[in-house]
């Protein structure tokens, strides 16, 4: 197949809602040669008990063997709600690994992912990792338990672009002479390629952000007066913009914009900042421009950040410059940068730098802000071990930042980020190690906890149906694991986690969706299951787990930035949106490897000696109160100048009590330390 015909066979199968001819179309092309001799359908009857509240039927178009005679079996899903598409990853997984392993211990699939409006779908291949065991007789078999899948997907349909599955899957789709191996498709379904791409486009964006703002300061005193008194730097200005920028790029997704006066919350265009820069001239009444005419980021973007998103005083949130409801975030993310003057100061931005109709070495159209995301696929889902999506992602969006930590100039080189996999074994085996510790009293054996942490995931659906007197369903996990659950759930919810270089916040994500993972897998040991959901898993591993330190400024403002995104994904309430929980006293900027401040000692032998009885009780109480005044700042909203008076008045509680603190460890130097504001 010429490459032009896969490109419009790639737009036509996976920019429109689900259609099972061109679906198929695709698939034959892409594999040159599939057998449909066997192919059967199942309806909900034949769905396990295990799987039935999100499948509603499923069905099998063909089998695909490969040069290496592993074998693909082509499925479509048709899900039970449209939910579970975002929603139950770890579930679909689930359920087509169960197929592959009952139904012929087939090695992989190729998944339709439908639900029941067809608009949007997932386009998945689904890989065994098959385990061999010897059994009795001598012979080596298949170990059936619980075999691990891994799931990575491309996200499809009407409200989607097929830029990213035009450039991972046309080399195989042109190439009608070879048929591709299972290794040649899984290398198309990797994030890497898109990964490196988007950090290309993104630095280049970020320099051209740049320059545009630095030029601006030359030419206009006003502007560059500002910036000065506010100690605003052209580098942290851009890169806060464009992050603002990413940031609604995940939310327009959940339907939060845009959204009428009378409709609930996730009607909104999938679409909104594209709309809202195409209807900018009809904003002129509103316009800080002037008789300049209206300007994107001066008249549209600067009151969307710094007024409605981040003021709570409007009714039912709608915003009436824009004419619907926009939801208030606050947070931090959408207060001005060091506070400068955005309501009387013009930065004129040429709307070019959002869009335009240059086209790109490839032959893209646009090569502004806006036309370079567009291209993509944004998913609020973090990539795990076992479940990738090739899109843009909060855990992608981290790398790409942390990457960008160091790029000041178009000839910088950018830093290096932790590969996930390390960061995922090195949360896991600090649970591990810490549930070890905690459950040694009730007999809990290493060898279960690690079970827990491995397969729980997997283990949870089958318990769940077990537990629910379905038949046919035998114990998926340790006897132990079930006996000391409320124990497990109470030791996960009471961890605190602090990294000291917190980067990109990728050790602290990864650390809480290891928390949330193992609390899910809980959830059918406990009777009441109301408030047991992962929104509620991770606002409380933020509110009370999560601790990070960095010297830059910027890698606290990412830090912060992930958290947010991974707590936004399982906001589910139509009805009112809440706001983003502070993290200013969570994430903090400061050296936390300095060793002297000022001539004084942070760390002497002092720290290390009993204090009395007195003593330990004075910073008990100490400790419990700054601990309460915290868990207060953490839910302020800045919602009208009366929180943000409290706010005020908590932060010099807060700043008076930790003085109270140092007096305690080091009462000689006591009045010479500065407070953690002062440091940070």
């Amino acid at each position: 197949m010429e490459k032009n015909q896969a490109r419009s066979l790639i737009r036509q199968t996976f920019t429109q809602p689900f259609d099972k001819g061109r679906f198929l179309h695709l698939i034959k092309e892409l594999l040159n040669r599939i057998d449909e001799s066997k192919a059967t359908s199942w309806n909900k009857t034949y769905v396990k008990d295990a799987f039935k509240l999100g499948i509603n039927r499923y069905e099998r178009l063909a089998t695909y063997t490969d040069p290496s005679d592993e074998k693909t079996d082509i499925l479509i899903v048709y899900l039970e709600k449209e939910s579970s598409l975002e929603r139950a990853r770890t579930f679909l997984r689930n359920f087509v690994a169960d197929y592959l392993v009952t139904r012929g211990q087939k090695e992989a699939a190729l998944v339709a992912f439908v639900s029941p409006s067809d608009a949007d779908w997932r386009f998945s291949l689904v890989k065994m990792e098959y385990t061999t065991e010897e059994a009795e007789s001598g012979k080596v078999k298949v170990n059936e338990n619980l075999t691990p899948a891994r799931r990575y997907s491309f996200l499809v349909g009407e409200n989607e672009d097929s830029h990213t599955a035009q450039a991972q899957l046309l080399d195989i789709l042109a190439d009608s002479d070879h048929n591709p191996t299972l290794e040649d498709l899984e290398r198309a379904f990797g994030v890497e390629r898109v990964t490196k791409e988007f950090f290309e486009q993104y630095k280049s964006l970020f320099l051209d952000l740049k320059d545009e703002l630095d030029e601006l300061l030359e030419d206009d005193l006003r502007v560059r007066r500002d910036f000065e008194k506010k100690g605003v730097d052209t580098v942290d200005f851009a890169k806060k913009l464009l992050g603002q920028i990413v940031f609604l790029y995940f939310l327009q997704k959940k339907g939060w914009f845009g959204v009428a006066r009378d409709a609930v919350w996730g009607t909104g265009p999938k679409n909104y900042l594209r709309l809202l820069f195409e209807s900018r001239a009809q904003i002129g009444a509103f316009s800080k421009s002037g008789s300049s005419g209206v300007n994107f980021f001066n008249d549209v973007l600067e009151p969307l950040f710094y007024e409605a998103l981040a003021k709570g005083d409007r009714e039912d949130d709608y915003y009436g410059h824009f004419h619907c409801k926009i939801p208030f975030l606050n947070g931090g993310l959408f207060d001005p940068l060091n506070g400068y003057d955005w309501v009387h100061t013009d930065i004129i931005l040429p709307d070019a730098l959002f869009s335009n109709d240059e086209r790109t070495e490839k032959g893209d159209r646009g090569t502004g802000i806006l036309d370079v995301f567009d291209r993509y696929n944004f998913t609020v889902n973090e990539a795990e071990p076992l479940e990738k999506e090739v899109a843009v992602d909060p855990e992608m969006l981290g790398k790409v930042f942390e990457n960008l930590l160091e790029v000041k100039e178009r000839k910088s080189k950018g830093s290096f980020y932790t590969p996930r996999e390390i960061v995922h074994y090195m949360c896991r085996q600090s649970l591990v190690s810490y549930l070890e510790k905690e459950l040694a009293e009730a007999n809990v054996p290493r060898l279960d906890i690690e079970t827990l942490m491995r397969v729980g995931e997997q283990a949870a659906d089958f318990e769940l149906a077990r537990l629910d007197k379905a038949t046919g369903y035998k114990p998926q996990l340790p006897k132990s694991i079930e006996t000391n659950a409320p124990l497990l759930d109470r030791k996960l919810e009471e961890i605190a986690v602090c990294d000291p270089a917190v980067g990109s916040g990728a050790f602290l994500v990864g650390m809480m969706s290891e928390i949330v993972r193992a609390r899910k897998t809980l959830t059918p040991y406990f009777s009441d299951k109301s408030r047991r959901t992962a929104y509620e898993f991770k606002r409380l591993a933020i509110q009370s787990s999560l601790y990070g330190v960095d010297i830059d400024p910027g890698a606290v403002e990412i830090a912060k930035l992930r958290l947010w995104l991974s707590l936004v994904v399982d906001e589910d309430d139509i009805k009112e949106i809440k706001p983003l929980p502070n993290l200013d006293y969570k994430i903090m900027q400061g050296d936390s490897l300095v060793e002297e401040f000022e001539g004084i000692k942070l760390f002497d032998k002092r720290l290390v000696e009993q204090p009395s009885l007195e003593i330990k009780a004075k910073k008990s109480a100490l400790n419990a109160r700054i601990s309460e005044l915290s868990h207060q700042f953490f839910d302020l909203h800045g919602r009208g100048n009366r929180d943000k008076q409290t706010r005020r008045a908590i932060e010099k509680e807060i700043d008076k009590l930790k003085k109270e603190m140092k007096a305690l460890d080091a009462p000689v130097v006591a009045a010479a330390l500065p407070t953690q504001r002062e440091i940070n």
